[in-house]
């Protein structure tokens, strides 16, 4: 998701629906998966990414010792771990999560579904 609203691709009810957060987080784990598939040639993305993220008015999320216990006991709904760390985070922090995913509401945490355009 972070992709796509840093490249304006997200639709106009979710745009506005991030618009309208009261915060907006980017988990760690999500700037982990991306710089790991770019450096393995599987994805494309600006190399200012972080920056991008901080200047669109995203706060980091970093990754504690509650949100790697919860992952790790999370039921196998989903297999992808970084997906799981951010299930974890959401659930552990009380966040929403914002996800294109519709799998990951198996896992009982509020869910903002986004669609790209």
């Amino acid at each position: 998701m972070l992709l796509w609203a840093a490249a304006d691709a997200l639709d106009a009810e979710s745009r506005g629906k991030l618009e309208a957060a009261e915060r907006l987080l980017v988990s760690v784990a999500s700037m982990w998966e991306i710089e790991i598939k770019r450096a393995k040639g599987r994805l494309t993305a600006p190399p200012d990414l972080a920056e991008r993220a901080v200047g669109e008015g995203f706060e980091p999320l970093s990754i504690t010792m509650e949100h790697a216990r919860e992952a790790g006991r999370l039921p196998p709904h989903h297999g992808d771990p970084f997906d799981r760390m951010l299930v974890a985070q959401a659930r552990v922090e009380g966040l929403t999560l914002a996800t294109a995913d519709a799998r990951l509401a198996a896992y009982e945490l509020p869910v903002l579904a986004v669609q790209r355009i």
